[in-house]
């Protein structure tokens, strides 16, 4: 958020008045080694800082040199916290030292305070113009800077209240409260997800020049490599194809997203900066936070935006805003009309995987973790009353449903829940290595450190869309941006949240299905009270309800692709957003027909059948009555959805899913024996022209021979990677079959149809 450096930089008036004092921002060191920049939560305690993310193994040193005033013992203070301290945990585990000139200072920094503070690092003598700086982690175990400062006055304190910290800032670092002009814009979007990226790029294409502004060094929100998030929803759906071809273009890749094998290139970081910065009217500007906005009768007339490492204030001037931010941050500071769910509201995760190493992988204990000892947790191979053992292992660790903060405020509580969500992943894995000793050779393998939230603030429009408009299909005649995720509604799993009421840490989906795709209204995308603000992503017009299903981040992309074609209107017509609605719908529905995408589609189906299936006699499975070993949902993935005769690759709604756990299994049964010398598979995850995924590993058919079950030669899969999988066997007659899955790739088969002939 603020420089460091700033001896290197002085002018000389500014010399005068930091003669004695001078302030070292931590995220502005020249060599972060392997601390991280952590500016999520500036909003609330007035700056980014460093974060030693180890996972439990100490960080490399970050380093700088400053020049300093003169010679001299300097009063040295460091701005930092004990983070387990707000639960009264034992054990400072963000425990560092502070090294100047290579030597450190006695005092242990981290193991006090559960606030933000400046802690006391004694006197050191300084004898020369310049001074190494080292921050050296001891843990690996979330030791977090903000600043550094000295001062030859030894009786001076830094303040503790944020307003005068602020102005401390401002007088040692030279801030100017008048921000630097950035420019003025057609369109000023502000947060660089899915859908402010869809907006942009909507936008300049269609001749707007555009200014997106995100807060973190790379872009794609919760659909980045920080977050890795995966995307869904539907998009290039009838009746109109061609909304959602921008948010094809941002995932070209097919690779698996779970676990282990979650890594960062799978979310083409580089790929959307480059598309972005393609486009000769766009302009990006990454790690600049927006917290102020200029008003001007009771429009948007500027949003004010903070570098992330520099402190450098920006004004964007504007005609027209996007607020893609997720927690309406631009409509809040507006006065935009919004709801917020204070209670029972979805929480947010850091997601986390572990690995196997190949060789003991040692995890110290973490007294200062959530003690989990006792407890059930997703994962843990232990059965207790009304919890059955985890059949999924490792593959339940760290998934969407490792979330918390669902009755907290969002924004107040923001660090506090980040924290939580770390200290449940190191509770969890302590238990796991050292109280239950599994997995001696797995270690933890990643966890983000930027959280990924679900709900925060809601911004109100002229339609604010409910669950009973999806749930009874109630057409709009500005319907825009196709749905295509269930009501979906994560509230605290109650078979895991006994001792933790009010601060649960595992969470369960509840499920409202309906015909999708459902299509929202372009009157839920602008507000109803600032006349000339969009909004994109997971903070339009919906109750709480309906959020269940607009959230996901395909549809967050195609509402931003609807604001850029939007905006274009108001530009040509020299308008505002509602009057799109009520002069120049058929305008906006004529864009949508044509989209604004670049990519030629990919082809609308991925099935590879068998040549002998153009001669083969009918399928008997269609004649089958089908048994399956579970059912995620009964109600809308049945079993008997595998003989359906339906292979629609493009809809996942014709496939039947499996509860988590394997062994899996789909038996066919006739009334007579049939004799079989044939089969074939068609299994994994659609995702739109983008193709098909996590197809079923490794499976085999069995018959039943009146006794029990055993294989049939030939039709043993393994590692399979094919989403049309066929076979052919010697001849067997048995009036019972079963396909038996023995591995997949997120613990769930995922199976459209299963053919025998």
């Amino acid at each position: 958020m603020h420089a460091a450096l700033l001896p290197l930089l002085l002018t000389l008036p500014l010399a005068d008045r930091v003669e004695d004092t001078l302030l070292v921002e931590a995220e502005d060191f020249d060599d972060l080694g392997g601390w991280v920049v952590d500016s999520q939560f500036m909003d609330q305690m007035g700056s980014p800082f460093l974060l030693a993310h180890g996972l439990g193994v100490p960080v490399e040193d970050a380093s700088t040199t400053i020049r300093v005033p003169g010679v001299g013992s300097y009063r040295v203070w460091v701005r930092t916290r004990d983070w387990v301290a707000t639960w009264n945990a034992p054990g400072a585990p963000g425990r560092f030292q502070l090294f100047v000139n290579d030597r450190p200072l006695p005092t242990t920094f981290g193991t006090e305070g559960a606030a933000w503070h400046w802690q006391d690092g004694g006197s050191v003598a300084i004898d020369g113009e310049t001074v190494r700086l080292s921050l050296h982690d001891l843990t690996g175990f979330e030791g977090r800077v903000d600043a550094i400062l000295l001062s030859r006055d030894q009786t001076f304190r830094p303040p503790e209240d944020s307003p005068s910290l602020r102005a401390l800032r401002a007088e040692l670092l030279g801030f100017s409260e008048e921000p630097v002009d950035a420019g003025s814009y057609d369109l000023v979007v502000t947060g660089g997800g899915i859908a402010g990226i869809c907006a942009s790029l909507a936008a300049a294409r269609l001749g707007l020049s555009v200014a997106l502004i995100q807060d973190r060094p790379v872009l794609g929100g919760n659909n980045s490599s920080e977050v890795r998030v995966w995307l869904n929803g539907a998009r290039n759906v009838a009746p109109w194809p061609r909304v959602g071809d921008i948010v094809h273009e941002l995932e070209q890749s097919r690779r698996i997203h779970y676990g282990p094998r979650n890594t960062a290139e799978i979310y083409e970081d580089e790929r959307k900066r480059e598309l972005v910065e393609a486009e000769p009217t766009l302009s990006l500007f990454l790690q600049h936070r927006a917290n102020a906005v200029e008003m001007g009768e009771g429009r948007i007339v500027a949003v004010i935006a903070q570098h992330a490492i520099t402190g450098q204030r920006k004004r964007f001037g504007g005609r027209w805003f996007v607020d893609s931010t997720g927690d309406g941050c631009i409509g809040f500071l507006a006065g935009a009309d919004y709801e917020q769910t204070e209670r029972g509201h979805m929480g947010r995760c850091n997601l986390w995987s572990v690995a196997d190493t190949g060789e003991a992988s040692p995890f110290p204990r973490c007294p200062w973790a959530l003690d989990l000892s006792d407890k059930p947790f997703p994962g843990r191979a232990v059965e207790f009353p009304g919890v059955k053992a985890d059949r999924r292992g490792v593959e339940a660790l760290g998934g969407w449903y490792w979330e918390s903060g669902f009755d907290h405020d969002p924004f107040e509580k923001s660090e506090y829940i980040r924290d939580w969500n770390l200290r449940a992943m190191y509770g969890a894995w302590d238990t796991l290595k050292n109280v239950d000793e599994c997995y001696p050779n797995h270690a933890l393998n990643w966890a983000a450190f930027v959280s990924g939230k679900r709900e925060s603030r809601r911004l109100l429009g002229d339609v604010v869309l409910t669950r009973e408009d999806v749930l009874n299909g109630v057409e709009y005649s500005d319907g825009c941006v196709p749905t295509g995720w269930a009501i979906d509604l994560h509230l605290p799993d109650p078979r895991y949240e006994a001792g933790f009421e009010g601060d649960a840490f595992i969470s369960v989906a509840h499920y409202d299905h309906y015909q999708a795709p459902y299509w929202v209204p372009y009157r839920c995308l602008y507000s109803r009270n600032v006349p000339n603000l969009f909004m994109a992503g997971r903070d339009i017009s919906v109750t709480h309800e309906a959020l269940g299903t607009v959230r996901v981040m395909r549809t967050g992309g195609c509402m931003g692709e609807i604001v850029g074609m939007a905006a274009s209107i108001c530009s040509k017509h020299d308008i505002d957003p509602r009057e799109v609605y009520g002069a120049h719908l058929g305008e906006l529905k004529a864009l949508m027909k044509v989209g604004v995408g670049t990519l030629e589609p990919l082809p609308s189906t991925w099935l590879n059948p068998p040549d002998w299936l153009d001669d083969a006699p009918p399928n008997l499975a269609r004649m089958a009555t089908v048994r399956v070993s579970s059912c995620r949902d009964a109600d809308s993935h049945r079993g008997n959805l595998v003989n359906d005769g339906r292979l629609d690759l493009e809809d996942n709604a014709g496939r039947w899913l499996s509860a988590p756990g394997l062994p899996d299994w789909v038996e066919l049964t006739w009334k007579e024996p049939r004799t079989i010398s044939a089969a074939r598979v068609v299994s994994g995850y659609g995702q739109g022209w983008n193709g098909v995924t996590d197809p079923l590993r490794s499976f085999a058919l069995q018959l039943h021979d009146g006794t029990g079950w055993r294989e049939v030669p030939g039709t043993r899969a393994e590692d399979n990677t094919e989403v049309d999988w066929s076979c052919r066997f010697e001849p067997i007659t048995t009036d019972r079959i079963r396909l038996l899955v023995t591995a997949t790739q997120q613990g769930i088969s995922r199976v459209w149809e299963v053919e025998v002939y």
